[in-house]
């Protein structure tokens, strides 16, 4: 059955006008359309925060769990209904500092999630408090002298935790946003996909330099598998490796050429050069990595929880609770 965005649309979204969840949400609706998945055999769960509230506006089955749960009740989900395809909603309070570890735990198991990450640095929906990703000597309401604290770097946690797929996309680029959702869908294994927003209220501009078109054309480069690693508003520049390192070329000078410029695997097991391009862009020098920046094959946690109950079923007398209560000496009681 061929679906439409608003086959996926339910309610008139809560958010402050301008807000990062209205961009994702419409790209959320549109990727679920091109995927082609039926609405009832969709789960989105997610935790507490303004992003959050977006299983309100799913026509599928949705749920708001407590704050840092998601991943939690989306392996639960999961496990116990593997057919079903279901999306973790979290804000980068909720599911970096509450719910960090069910994150890197997700992570570590290879849940077959898709794991959203909605990352506008702050804590929008308690008013205004640093979160786990707002940087250094960031000034809010709960550090009103600036944070002390380094922040956590998503995709760096990721990839910690054994990770096997990582993404990224500004929330105002709906195609790229689409793109790295139908690559979550399809890579089966936790598939997180952080993505980078403004709060307009409380942290407006945080990404303001891959907010606009321009902005990417000029600070960010879009990686593919396979594909050179050249970005700039004429694709001027490239990425070659340097020591243990990259650094930024530009082609036609000192006699560099296409041919010299690094080439994207998004396939590679080892995720040195993946981290590497996944780190850029924080006042650095170096662009920010928008797409699909890590895509690896590996056994996942439910396909190799069923696979091991049918295992065991096949050498037990008993296949189900009421088959274990007859293996044993029955009396009828009359």
């Amino acid at each position: 059955m061929a679906y439409t965005a608003q086959d996926f649309k339910k309610g008139q979204p809560r958010w402050c006008p301008g807000c990062g969840d209205h961009f994702f949400l419409a790209s959320l609706h549109k990727a679920m359309a091109e995927i082609g998945i039926d609405p009832w055999n969709t789960a989105v769960i997610s935790g507490i925060g303004c992003s959050s509230r977006l299983p309100h506006y799913m026509a599928t089955y949705g749920m708001n769990t407590i704050h840092g749960r998601a991943a939690a009740i989306a392996t639960g989900c999961k496990v116990t209904n593997p057919n079903l395809a279901v999306w973790q909603v979290s804000g980068d309070g909720d599911g970096l500092a509450i719910g960090g570890n069910h994150f890197i735990h997700a992570n570590r198991r290879n849940i077959n999630l898709n794991m959203i990450l909605l990352n506008n640095r702050i804590y929008g929906l308690t008013k205004g408090q640093y979160s786990p990703t707002s940087p250094r000597g960031f000034v809010s309401k709960s550090s009103p002298y600036g944070t002390v604290e380094d922040p956590f770097r998503p995709a760096e946690l990721c990839f910690g935790a054994r990770g096997h797929f990582f993404a990224r996309a500004v929330a105002t680029d709906a195609p790229g946003t689409v793109d790295i959702l139908k690559a979550a869908y399809n890579h089966k294994g936790a598939a997180v996909c952080e993505i980078l927003q403004n709060c307009v209220i409380f942290n407006n501009g945080t990404h303001d330099n891959v907010y606009s078109k321009e902005g990417r054309a000029k600070n960010a480069i879009y990686v593919e598998h396979g594909k050179p690693l050249i970005f700039g508003e004429n694709n001027e520049f490239g990425l070659m490796q340097e020591g243990f390192g990259l650094k930024v070329v530009k082609i036609g000078e000192n006699g560099v050429t296409e041919a010299d410029i690094l080439v994207h695997d998004a396939h590679c097991e080892d995720n040195t050069l993946q981290l590497k391009l996944a780190l850029m862009g924080n006042g650095d020098g170096f662009p920010v990595a928008l797409g699909v920046i890590r895509d690896v094959d590996a056994p996942t946690y439910d396909d190799s929880v069923t696979a091991q109950i049918e295992e065991v079923k096949a050498t037990k007398k008993y296949h189900n609770f009421a088959e274990l209560l007859e293996t044993n000496d029955i009396w009828e009681v009359k």
